[in-house]
């Protein structure tokens, strides 16, 4: 049962995120946890963006803040975003991982850690390799890696990583994975219930 997705994104990630957030329903069902590379200073952009669009509510991620069903949660600049439990997130200024704070690797990997096979890894349009090792590790714990199809990225780097790095459940356009995520939370978290977009059985 996934209960919990993550969703690692970088250059070309607003317009991404805009194919994917707003197609989610209100009455989502799962949690959702982003880190867009982003600037420090940038400030509340991206959640106050996603909040004028979106039926779920997106919220800046805090420290200590709860993880709630239908809501996402967005990694603050100049932090890094960890999980720290099956109900919280936590931020760190650790150095820079990959040489990025926030670092995708560093949030998927600590995902992996808590929630094992209720986790869904997603790495979307990105220009470097940051979430490869973190999309492993949640593979590697149990859990669902989806990547973005490197041919419709605006940067391929960071998904063609992902896939090197890991054997992939899904390989999706950005269309099918709002969809598929639809799917899940329809499902409740459960992958035996659902279909992939183009109606084939889920295999994981």
């Amino acid at each position: 049962m996934i209960e919990t997705v993550v969703i690692g994104v970088s250059a070309g990630g607003l317009k991404a995120l805009t194919a994917i957030l707003p197609s989610l329903p209100a009455d989502f069902g799962l949690s959702l946890v982003i880190l867009q590379h982003v600037r420090s200073g940038s400030g509340r952009f991206l959640c106050e963006h996603f909040n004028r669009i979106c039926a779920i509510a997106v919220k800046d991620a805090t420290d200590k803040a709860y993880l709630e069903q239908g809501t996402a949660y967005i990694a603050p600049a100049g932090y890094h975003l960890l999980v720290e439990d099956e109900t919280t997130l936590a931020l760190s200024t650790e150095p820079p991982v990959c040489f990025a704070r926030p670092s995708i690797d560093v949030l998927f990997e600590t995902a992996a850690e808590v929630f094992e096979d209720r986790v869904a890894g997603v790495i979307l349009t990105g220009a470097n390799s940051d979430g490869a090792q973190g999309l492993a590790a949640i593979k590697a714990a149990g859990g669902l890696a989806i990547v973005q199809d490197p041919k419709t990225a605006e940067s391929p780097t960071m998904p063609r990583a992902a896939i090197k790095a890991t054997k992939t459940d899904h390989i999706l356009t950005l269309q099918e994975i709002a969809f598929f995520l639809c799917e899940l939370s329809e499902a409740k978290g459960d992958l035996k219930s659902c279909t992939n977009p183009n109606g084939a059985n889920n295999v994981v």
